[in-house]
C-alpha cells in the first residue's frame, strides 16, 4: 500500500510525459488524475491505520549509499506525522488534477501539464516519507525542479519565465542553507537518519563552532541552517520574493504549490526536526519572530493588491508565518493542525480565484470585475465559504486552528509567546480586511470590465465545481473533526512523531481572548461591506492622504526594488563586464576568432601563389630544392 501511495503519481507522470501525443489530452487527464486520487485514497487509509491502530512502518525501497559504517536507505517512512501530510498531499493533488481537466482543456500541451503535475505530486510523497535528511533533500530538490517547470509552464510569456527563474534561483539560496544543515548534521552524527539523529542530539547540546568567525552552539547553528531552508521554500521574509510571482502558471499550479506542496514543505521540516529544534531556544525564537513579522508583512502587503491571485498568494504567505510561529513557541501539533485545515480552504479559494478567472476570460484584476455574483453563484459560495475559513470565522476550520495559534502562544507564557498573541490579532483583523475586500470587488458593486459584455460572464463547468464542492466540505468540517485528535489536551496521536520537552499548561483563558478574533472577524464583514462598495469615497480619501504608504504597500515594502539594487544590477554589471572584456575582447579575440582569421589569413596569402603558370611552380620548386641542397650541404 506504501510502495503505491508514493509511485502511482510517478507512474501517472512517465506515462502522461512519454506517451501523451500518443494517447491524447483525454487519456492523459484521466489516466494521471485516477492514479493519484487512488494514492489519495490508500492515504486515508494509513491514516486511519494510524490513528485508530497506532501502526507505523518502515518500508526499504532499496539500500542508497553503502560507504564503510554510513549507511543511507531510500525509504518509506510512516508516522502519525507522514500520515497528516500524506491526507494533505494525495488527497488536495488529486481534487486539483480534476479539475485540472476543465481548467486546462483548451491547452494543446495538457499531457505534459499532467505530467509535471503528478511528478510534483511524487516529489513531494519522497519528501514526506523520508526517513533520513539525504531523501529529504532529494524531494526537496525534486520539489523545487517541478515548481520551475510549472510556473513557466507557459514559456512563451516573458513574465512566466521571469518568474519560473526567480522562484527558482530564491529557492537555491535556501537549499544553500539547508545543504550546509545536512553537511554539518552528517559531520559530527556520522549519520543522517532521523532516529539516529535525534537520539544524538541531546549529547551534543554543549558543543560549539566557529562558523564565519562567530561561535554558535551546534544544535543552534544546525536549527538555524535548516530553517534557512524553510524559509526559501515557505516564502517566509527575506526569502518570500518569489512566491507572489508564481502566480504566472496556471491556476490549478498555484493551488498545489500553496495548498498542499513546496510550501509546506518548510513547516513540515521544522515540526519533523522537533527533536532538534527543541534543544535550541535561540533558534525556536528566531523561528517565531520570522514567523510573526512574515505574518504582518503580507498580510499588509495583501490590502492593496489587485491581481486576485496574489492577493489569496500574499495570504498563503501570512498564514505560513501563523505556522512557522506557532512552531517557534513549540506548539508544532497546533502548527500542522493549521496546515492541514489551510490546505483545505487555500485550495479552494485558488480553484474558486481560477473559476472567477475563467469567466472572466483570464482577466485577474479585481478592479475589472464587480457586480457578477447573480451571474456566477456557485462561485461566489464557494469564495464566500473560503474566505469565511480563511479569516477564522467562528466554527469554521480556520476558526479551530488559528484560535489555537494564539491560545498556544499565550499559554506559552514568555515574552516572545505574548508578543505573538499581539501579533496573530493584528493579522487577523489585517487578513478579515483584504479577504473581503476580494470578495466585494469582485462580486458586488458595479460592473466594471469593459472589454466583456456582462451577459458573457459565465459559470464554471461541473468538472471544475465539484472539486471545488469537495474542498468547501472540507473547510466548513476537518476544523471541528480533528481539533481534538491533533491538539487535545490527552491526545496521543503524535506519539513520538514530535518531541515536546515543555508541556503547555492548559490553565483556564481570559474571556477576552477568546472572544476577540472572532468579534473581530464578525464586525468587519460589514464594515469592508459599506467602505468597498456602499461608500468608496472614503478609502478614495484616505489613500491620497496617505499616498506614501499606499505605495509602499503596494510596491510589496520594495523588497524586490531592494533586491534588485544590492544583488540583481551589481551581478548583470559584473557579468556583462565579464562577458565583453573577458569573452568577447579576450578569449574569443584571441582564441577561436583570432586563430581562425590568422588561417584565413595565412590562406588568402597562399591562393596568391596559385598562378596557374608552370613556369612559377618549376620556379618554386628549384628554389625549395637550393634550400635542402644547401641545408645538407652544411649539415
Amino acid at each position: 500500500m506504501e510502495y503505491a501511495i508514493v509511485f502511482l503519481p510517478l507512474i501517472g507522470s512517465f506515462i502522461s510525459g512519454f506517451f501523451g501525443k500518443y494517447l491524447g489530452s483525454k487519456y492523459c487527464e484521466i489516466l494521471t488524475s485516477v492514479l493519484v486520487a487512488i494514492s489519495g485514497i490508500l492515504s486515508l487509509i494509513i491514516f486511519y491505520q494510524v490513528l485508530v491502530l497506532d501502526y507505523s512502518s518502515n518500508k526499504l525501497i532499496f539500500n542508497w549509499i553503502s560507504s564503510g559504517n554510513f549507511f543511507v536507505n531510500w525509504s518509506i517512512y510512516i508516522d502519525a506525522l507522514t500520515a497528516v501530510m500524506l491526507v494533505v498531499v494525495s488527497v488536495i493533488s488529486s481534487i486539483i488534477h480534476f479539475y485540472s481537466i476543465g481548467y486546462m482543456h483548451n491547452d494543446p500541451y495538457t499531457p505534459r501539464f499532467m505530467a509535471y503535475l503528478s511528478l510534483f505530486t511524487f516529489a513531494m510523497l519522497v519528501l514526506v516519507t523520508a526517513d533520513n535528511f539525504l531523501q529529504l533533500f532529494f524531494g526537496w530538490e525534486g520539489v523545487g525542479l517541478c515548481s520551475y517547470l510549472l510556473i513557466g509552464f507557459w514559456y512563451k510569456r516573458a513574465s512566466a519565465n521571469a518568474a519560473a527563474i526567480k522562484a527558482f534561483l530564491v529557492n537555491r539560496v535556501g537549499d544553500f542553507g539547508f545543504a550546509l544543515g545536512i553537511f554539518l548534521i552528517f559531520y559530527f552524527y556520522g549519520t543522517v537518519n532521523y532516529n539516529e539523529v535525534f537520539q544524538q542530539t541531546p549529547k551534543l547540546i554543549q558543543n560549539q563552532i566557529i562558523f564565519l568567525g562567530i561561535e554558535f552552539n551546534l544544535i543552534t547553528l544546525i536549527c538555524l541552517l535548516l530553517f534557512v531552508g524553510s524559509m526559501g521554500k515557505s516564502a517566509q521574509i527575506l526569502l518570500h520574493t518569489w512566491l507572489p510571482d508564481a502566480m504566472e502558471g496556471p491556476t490549478p499550479v498555484s493551488a498545489l504549490i500553496h495548498a498542499a506542496t513546496m510550501v509546506t514543505a518548510g513547516v513540515f521540516l521544522v515540526v519533523r526536526c522537533s527533536p532538534i529544534f527543541e534543544y535550541s531556544q535561540v533558534a525556536l525564537n528566531v523561528v517565531a519572530i520570522i514567523g510573526m513579522i512574515t505574518a504582518f508583512f503580507a498580510a499588509s502587503v495583501a490590502l492593496v493588491q489587485n491581481d486576485i491571485k496574489k492577493i489569496v498568494a500574499y495570504s498563503t504567505c501570512s498564514q505560513l508565518g501563523y505556522m512557522f510561529f506557532a512552531a517557534g513557541i513549540g506548539a508544532y501539533h497546533v502548527a500542522i493542525f493549521h496546515l492541514f485545515t489551510h490546505a483545505f480552504f487555500k485550495a479552494l479559494l485558488f480553484l474558486g480565484a481560477g473559476c472567477v478567472i475563467h469567466s472572466f476570460n483570464d482577466e485577474q484584476d479585481i478592479r475589472s470585475m464587480g457586480g457578477v455574483w447573480k451571474k456566477i453563484p456557485y462561485t461566489y459560495i464557494l469564495m464566500i465559504i473560503g474566505t469565511l475559513a480563511l479569516t477564522g470565522f467562528p466554527f469554521l476550520s480556520g476558526y479551530y486552528s488559528k484560535e489555537a495559534i494564539i491560545e498556544f502562544s499565550y499559554l506559552k507564557g514568555t515574552q516572545v509567546g505574548n508578543f505573538a498573541v499581539f501579533v496573530g490579532i493584528i493579522t487577523a483583523l489585517l487578513t478579515a480586511i483584504y479577504s473581503w475586500r476580494l470578495i466585494f470587488k469582485t462580486f458586488h458593486g458595479k460592473y466594471n470590465n469593459k472589454k466583456i459584455n456582462l451577459n458573457s460572464i459565465h459559470e464554471s463547468t461541473l468538472i471544475m465545481l465539484v472539486p471545488s464542492t469537495l474542498l468547501a466540505i472540507g473547510a466548513i468540517i476537518v476544523g471541528v473533526l480533528f481539533k481534538e485528535i491533533f491538539i487535545g489536551t490527552n491526545t496521543q496521536f503524535w506519539s513520538n512523531s514530535i518531541l515536546f520537552l515543555q508541556d503547555f499548561k492548559h490553565h483556564y483563558l481570559p474571556i477576552w481572548l477568546l472572544v476577540i478574533t472572532p468579534v473581530i472577524v464578525i464586525i468587519i464583514i460589514p464594515v469592508a461591506y459599506y467602505l468597498f462598495v456602499v461608500n468608496q469615497k472614503i478609502l478614495s480619501n484616505l489613500i491620497s492622504k496617505n499616498q506614501k504608504l499606499y505605495n509602499f504597500l503596494l510596491n510589496k515594502w520594495y523588497f524586490d526594488e531592494l533586491y534588485n539594487y544590492i544583488f540583481v544590477e551589481p551581478v548583470k554589471k559584473i557579468g556583462t563586464f565579464l562577458w565583453k572584456k573577458g569573452d568577447i575582447n579576450t578569449i574569443d579575440r584571441y582564441g577561436p576568432d583570432g586563430l581562425s582569421k590568422l588561417i584565413k589569413m595565412i590562406s588568402d596569402k597562399a591562393v596568391n601563389f596559385q598562378s596557374g603558370y608552370l613556369y612559377h611552380y618549376a620556379f618554386v620548386m628549384l628554389i625549395g630544392f637550393s634550400i635542402l641542397l644547401t641545408y645538407l650541404i652544411i649539415y
